[in-house]
């Protein structure tokens, strides 16, 4: 069941401490997926439920393919991915940074599968109504430059796109970041300080959905 509201129809507000995450590097054995897992590892042993999707594992067109979003019909992967989303109180997605943006599997994703009147509408006003209320984010980020060359030389364009124009939009808020930069460069020793840093975020992550909403049933 969905609420509705005037012309549209929104996902209803999360009920339980269900996380959903979003692998969105195309290689099983990257440094981005491994730390991505360490979180998911800390957030069940915080007793969270958590539901795993690979972007590039999905089948569907990522290019809108010169129509509007709502005219192109979702394919099977997309409707389950939405499924998820409804039913997540928060989402995390992992991703590397590549020419300051997001991978374009994952970007093609957004494009499809955030559609106008299920997680946003254009209203009267200069602002959009959200439609995904109730729900954090969390950003589990890859880099090659330091972090500080990329705010400035690039404005942080890439967590600005996913923080602010992506999941702000929404209603996905607050969101918290997790940067691993300088990763080409890194040691055995930092990486694997990384990853006690990224299951740290999960395990805090999780117990903020517990407390939120109380223990899985």
């Amino acid at each position: 069941m969905s609420h509705t509201s005037k012309r549209r129809t929104f996902p209803p507000p999360p009920t339980s401490p269900r996380a959903l995450v979003l692998r969105a590097h195309p290689l099983e054995d990257s440094f981005n997926t491994a730390l991505v897992n360490s979180w998911i590892d800390g957030a069940k042993s915080s007793g969270a439920s958590v539901h795993v999707l690979d972007v590039h594992a999905l089948e569907f067109q990522p290019a809108l393919l010169g129509a509007h979003q709502q005219e192109m019909a979702l394919e099977p992967d997309l409707h389950d991915l939405q499924t998820a989303i409804a039913g997540a109180a928060q989402i995390t997605v992992a991703f590397p940074v590549w020419w300051g943006s997001v991978p374009a599997t994952l970007k093609g994703l957004l494009d499809r599968a955030l559609q106008p009147g299920w997680a946003y509408a254009r209203g009267e006003g200069v602002f959009p109504e959200k439609g995904l209320t109730g729900r954090t984010g969390r950003l589990i980020v890859t880099m090659d430059t330091p972090r500080w060359y990329d705010k400035l030389a690039y404005s942080a364009s890439a967590l600005q796109q996913m923080q602010r124009a992506t999941f702000h939009f929404v209603g996905i808020q607050p969101t918290k970041i997790s940067v691993f930069d300088a990763i080409e460069k890194s040691t055995t020793g930092s990486r694997a300080k990384m990853l006690d840093r990224a299951r740290a975020d999960g395990v805090a992550d999780g117990a903020s959905l517990i407390k939120r909403f109380g223990p899985l049933p």
